[in-house]
């Protein structure tokens, strides 16, 4: 039986996938006593990069901010693997979102909210968090946006 965040992001019409296989030496996650570290994450679907480019020269900022959205799904999915069950978080503490942004964008915040409102969604309150927004020059394999978060369990 589906725990009650996964059954929230069913209702959304979202769902997990399968974690992704680390691309370099690091996990998915790591726990430290109550708070798990998230590791950065991109935009894969079915083990295959979504979105690449940079924002908004290649990937404009509505196509970014689903970008974020699938990201965030995916590091839940680390996050769910390394704790069992997403029930089990009290809550999202901070997420670092970059943003592979042409020099002159600015709307780094406008992206990261596809990741943050998600989180408020389904989780409510408990999903409000800290974060950093920020752009950066380039990503690993020209991703588009990429996320790392701190959370705290039960």
């Amino acid at each position: 039986m589906a725990d009650s965040i996964e059954q929230r992001l069913t209702d959304l019409g979202l769902a997990l996938p399968q974690p992704n296989k680390p691309v370099a030496n690091y996990v998915g996650a790591v726990t430290a006593g109550k708070l798990v570290f998230v590791s950065g994450h991109g935009p894969y679907r079915d083990g295959k990069l979504a979105y690449v480019g940079k924002v908004d020269s290649v990937v404009p900022v509505e196509e970014a901010y689903k970008a974020a959205q699938l990201v965030m799904l995916n590091a839940l999915a680390s996050l769910k693997a390394e704790i069992g069950s997403l029930d089990r978080v009290r809550r999202i503490v901070k997420l670092l979102g970059m943003v592979n942004s042409d020099p002159d964008f600015a709307r780094q915040p406008d992206v990261i909210n596809g990741a943050s409102d998600l989180l408020t969604k389904v989780f409510g309150e408990r999903g409000r968090h800290a974060r950093a927004a920020v752009g950066m020059g380039a990503l690993p394999f020209g991703i588009t946006v990429e996320i790392e978060m701190v959370v705290e369990i039960q």
